[in-house]
């Protein structure tokens, strides 16, 4: 300890080593700062006191100074374990993170994709999502429906029945019916198209979920943490009709919201935010 305290005053002894210092402690305060708020944000500010501790422990034990001793000592012994236990524990977040950071554009607008069909046919398969949507809220019949513009994943595509059928309204509701084998999955559709029904989907680990959200919300907040996709979720023991989006999930869709959205979707509406009455972060 004494070691570390002589050391601490000879790299302030000079007024370049003062600058270096004290920059260092700056980029050590921000390390540390930016770390705790990003396990806070992701339900683990129990795991704070220990990153503190860690990092005072580092500190005191450092005997080799440089021009930025802390934080070169803190990055030589402990990057490492808090690289691998950052993607053990949050690869989901991450994975996100790394999406939003890559894409060229904000998540809204990247959703804007050419269809091989015209705009008059994406607004007859819009008006037919929303009205199945709507005809299974009032009977309270459970829903779950991607809208997948790109980066399709085959494997899920292949955990279901493939159609590649012409979107309606009768045909969704069909698909969703509860005597129907397929019912139980989400159906995926890209454009026109309802490609594939009874899928299964990746349930999102977030731990600080509403209790009212069941399965098909979770299945809806973890396939939109991992994909550039829309869910649509109608809940059969309430009839409330939610959109997932980015890991996030939107709840109390009407006719005009859920039309707005899916044309904000397939790049034919301005992109606009929803109310703040309806938007509400997953939890």
């Amino acid at each position: 300890m004494n070691n570390f305290l002589d050391n601490l005053k000879e790299a302030f002894s000079s007024p370049i080593s003062s600058v270096y210092s004290v920059l260092d402690i700056i980029v050590t305060i921000l390390i540390v700062y930016g770390v705790s708020i990003f396990l806070k944000k992701n339900n683990a500010s129990r795991l704070i006191k220990y990153l503190a501790i860690v990092v005072i422990l580092a500190v005191c034990f450092v005997s080799e100074f440089v021009y930025m001793p802390v934080t070169s000592q803190i990055f030589k012994n402990i990057v490492v374990l808090l690289f691998v236990s950052a993607l053990v524990l949050f690869s989901t977040e991450i994975k996100r993170g790394m999406w939003k950071i890559a894409s060229p554009k904000n998540a809204e607008n990247s959703y804007t994709t050419q269809y091989n069909c015209s705009d008059e046919e994406l607004h007859a398969a819009i008006d037919d999502i929303v009205r199945a949507a709507q005809n299974m809220s009032k009977k309270d019949v459970g829903a779950l429906i991607i809208i997948a513009p790109d980066n399709i994943p085959e494997h899920i595509l292949d955990s279901g029945t493939r159609l590649d059928a012409d979107l309606s309204c009768q045909l969704i509701e069909c698909l969703f019916n509860t005597k129907a084998p397929l019912h139980d999955g989400a159906v995926y559709i890209r454009g026109n198209k309802i490609l594939a029904a009874g899928c299964f989907l990746p349930l999102t680990q977030q731990t600080d979920l509403d209790k009212e959200l069941g399965t098909r919300h979770r299945a809806a907040i973890g396939i939109t943490e991992q994909y550039n996709h829309l869910a649509i979720i109608v809940s059969e023991e309430t009839g409330i009709i939610s959109v997932a989006r980015n890991g996030e999930i939107m709840r109390y869709f009407d006719t005009q919201m859920l039309t707005d959205v899916l044309e904000q979707i397939y790049g034919l509406k301005a992109v606009g935010k929803p109310s703040k009455h309806s938007r509400r972060k997953a939890g």
